[in-house]
């Protein structure tokens, strides 16, 4: 049983670049030695929570190169870049579009402003941009703030479970060896 996380992260460990690949990339190589430090690929709970956290808030905050962002906060943060990479694609291209309705929906509840049932592609651009952005920016403002928020502490919380539960059954086996 102790081979299954130890294959899932081997086969997991085979999508996400190396360090000989990150060193040698010729637009990494000024800043290489500060991305390939060895606290910001370690799975600790906190450089973990922290991956998540800063993942899900870029998610929502860039529409696009959330990964390269994240990625870079992560050196600022000092957080577990493949967790950030990983929650970035929350909003990936095939789920942007229920994010963008979700976040339409809440902004416009939070703004006090009549939700449209459908939407009107026959309206200019600029009529359009005005009626959708703002709900649309302060919805994806509200997720990226509160999901990344969650996301920290899902991951403490979850981390903390999974200590008290290895440290239960290890006093339980030690106890039935007595």
């Amino acid at each position: 049983m102790k081979n299954e996380p130890d294959e899932w992260m081997g086969k997991a460990r085979h999508w996400v670049p190396g360090k000989e690949f990150l060193s040698k990339h010729p637009w990494l190589r000024p800043i290489a030695h500060r991305v390939l430090d060895s606290q910001l690929w370690r799975a600790q709970h906190e450089t973990l929570a922290r991956g998540v956290a800063v993942g899900l808030f870029w998610a929502f905050a860039v529409p696009a190169g959330q990964i390269f962002v994240a990625a870079a906060h992560c050196v600022w943060w000092r957080a577990n870049i493949p967790a950030a990479a990983l929650m970035t694609m929350v909003t990936n291209p095939l789920t942007i579009g229920f994010w963008l309705w979700l976040a339409y929906q809440l902004g416009a509840v939070m703004l006090g402003e009549v939700v449209q049932s459908e939407v009107t592609f026959s309206a200019l651009p600029s009529q359009w941009i005005a009626s959708y952005a703002w709900p649309i920016l302060l919805g994806m403002a509200t997720f990226a703030v509160a999901l990344s928020l969650l996301g920290y502490v899902v991951v403490k919380l979850g981390w903390r479970i999974k200590t008290v539960y290895k440290r239960t059954r290890r006093r339980a086996a030690a106890g039935m060896t007595r």
